[in-house]
């Protein structure tokens, strides 16, 4: 998931559904139900990184120390490229603020509608509509720039 539970995700999945069945009762039909759910596996991926932020760092130093522990890439050129691609992209998300990633995550890899995300995350529509389109300025700017360092 690319609000950041990566191998978390079925833990923050599952929390997140055992949190929306208990307050299940809460839930008032203003917004869609899959809005409501997705705001909760949002905010349990913040916990998430919440709770962990200090793990991270170590996990990087050891990953630094030991290049050997990486997984292969499969061989199959195809498979390379898109893996290159889908790396870049990742990295690209990875550099933006926090609010940007979600709002494109929301509306492009999750493709909420904007109403669905206005309520996923909370903001006021023109909140939603503003920050898209400069997170996707930024993301494209991103990008353009990893294509200019590949030559």
């Amino acid at each position: 998931m690319l609000l950041g539970a990566g191998s978390d995700a079925e833990d923050v999945i599952q929390e997140a559904f055992v949190k929306a069945y208990r307050k299940l009762s809460r839930y008032r039909g203003e917004s869609s139900f899959r809005a409501w759910l997705l705001a909760i596996v949002a905010n349990e991926t913040r916990n998430m990184h919440r709770s962990r932020s200090r793990r991270d760092g170590l996990v990087l130093r050891a990953a630094a120390a030991n290049p050997e522990s990486q997984i292969a890439e499969d061989g199959a050129v195809g498979g390379v490229l898109a893996a290159e691609r889908r790396a870049t992209l990742v990295r690209a998300l990875r550099l933006l603020p926090v609010k940007d990633r979600e709002v494109i995550v929301c509306r492009f890899l999750l493709d909420l509608s904007e109403e669905e995300t206005v309520t996923m995350l909370g903001w006021p529509r023109g909140t939603v509509k503003s920050r898209t389109s400069r997170a996707l300025a930024k993301l494209r700017a991103l990008l353009d720039r990893e294509e200019v360092r590949r030559g």
